[in-house]
């Protein structure tokens, strides 16, 4: 796979390893490793279902983060909220999502603004009616979904990490949960169980195991329609990688189709209810303003949103900041040839540039920006000062947004 260039001299094994079309053999043999770290742990005396010392410390850091946070929520609280705990992880789009699970999307009986639920893809509100059979309190269920998923998250992206460069997972997940906007990771938003589909379909594809990269493209698909960025990354990748086409051959292509059924079927559906193929997109623009306007207008309609709304200025300035690094990180990859991410990440940058009449949930979407912290994490353990650099300035503002978005705030 050719994702991560390592800013290393030529002769370092890992440069080798991510110029385009290296094979995925070129990734670390899963052999056994010392104790500090690696992709698996052969260890005899340790159960397989223990997983790597990685693997362990990846979910450390989930555990730990959630604390640190739920920490920082009780403090945020007084004069600033007296809601209880889950209204305050599941505001805005965890209604919506629990809405669609509860009544379709008809909406609950009485709702107003129903035709904005079609904005919402089914993935997750189906997998909450499910769930409810046994968690009967939907903002509960909602908030464990993403609270099972970025445990799932973290342990995929150190894979991924260690994928690249052995060691580095502990650096990737920390750059991840220490971002900005990682307090979506915590409350009941569909970043989460995306995140932890669309990962593990990234490490599957490098492994060269596109028929199940494919499937979990496809679920992912079913929770956001980035499932078609995503899409596009595993294509490009499939066409540049040593073991996708030019290994697996035209015979496993068609797997690659897959993650486009479940967004065609959700346009069907619509299509039944509305007469309308893209209803959902529609809806976008009806309610949230997501409608096309040329990329320097929409810095301009969110510079001045963010002099003329106080209350959402540094909402405003965060979506800006989180547009240009978004751009910058697009060039990156295209200058170091990095198809698969560029493929990945150009859409979004269209969409959340471009296609939207102001920035909105730029922040939110830079969660899905995996290749930006799998590059701070493998620069940032080689480069201790490029690591503390990044959380000097990451980590205080996501303590601020955990604590502005869970007394009522909105951020990203």
């Amino acid at each position: 796979m050719t994702e991560i260039h390592q800013p290393v001299a030529a002769a370092d094994p890992v440069q080798a390893e991510a110029t385009p079309g290296a094979p995925a053999s070129a990734a670390p043999a899963p052999a056994s490793r010392p104790a500090t770290g690696g992709a698996s742990d052969t260890s005899p005396d340790r159960p397989w279902w223990l997983g790597s010392p990685s693997d362990r410390t990846a979910l450390l850091i989930w555990l730990f983060w959630h604390v640190a946070t739920y920490i920082y929520m009780v403090l945020a609280a007084p004069r600033r909220t007296d809601a209880p705990l889950l209204d305050r992880l599941t505001p805005w789009d965890s209604d919506n999502f629990i809405a669609i699970a509860q009544y379709g999307y008809d909406g609950s009986p009485g709702m107003t603004d129903a035709p904005k639920l079609a904005a919402f893809f089914p993935g997750l509100p189906l997998l909450l009616r499910y769930l409810h059979v046994f968690v009967s309190d939907w903002s509960l269920a909602i908030v464990l979904v993403s609270l099972v998923a970025s445990a799932v998250v973290a342990v995929a992206l150190s894979r991924l990490s260690e994928s690249f460069k052995e060691g580095t997972g502990t650096w990737t997940v920390l750059a991840f949960f220490l971002s900005p906007f990682a307090v979506f990771m915590l409350a009941g938003y569909s970043e989460a169980p995306f995140l932890a589909l669309a990962i593990p379909a990234w490490l599957l594809a490098r492994r060269g195991r596109w028929e199940a990269a494919a499937v979990c493209a496809a679920f992912a698909s079913s929770i956001r329609v980035s499932g078609l960025f995503l899409l596009a990354g595993l294509v490009v990748q499939f066409l540049v990688a040593d073991n996708g086409l030019r290994g697996k051959g035209w015979r496993t292509a068609p797997w690659l189709a897959l993650p486009a059924v479940p967004v065609l079927a959700y346009m069907g559906y619509l299509w039944t209810r509305t007469g309308d193929l893209l209803a959902w997109k529609h809806a976008e623009a009806d309610y949230w303003g997501r409608f096309a306007e040329w990329p320097w207008q929409v810095f301009v309609n969110t510079w001045n949103r963010s002099l003329e709304e106080s209350v959402l200025r540094t909402s405003y300035r965060e979506e800006i900041l989180a547009a240009l690094v978004l751009a910058a990180l697009v060039v990156w990859q295209a200058v170091g040839r990095r198809w698969g991410n560029l493929a990945y990440l150009a859409p979004q940058a269209v969409a959340l540039l471009a296609m939207s009449s102001f920035y909105m949930s730029v922040g939110r979407a830079s969660l899905l920006w995996w290749p930006l912290y799998l590059s701070i994490g493998i620069t940032g353990a080689r480069r201790r000062w490029v690591f503390m650099a990044y959380l000097a300035v990451a980590a205080p503002v996501m303590a601020i947004n955990v604590g502005n978005f869970t007394t009522g705030a909105w951020v990203g």
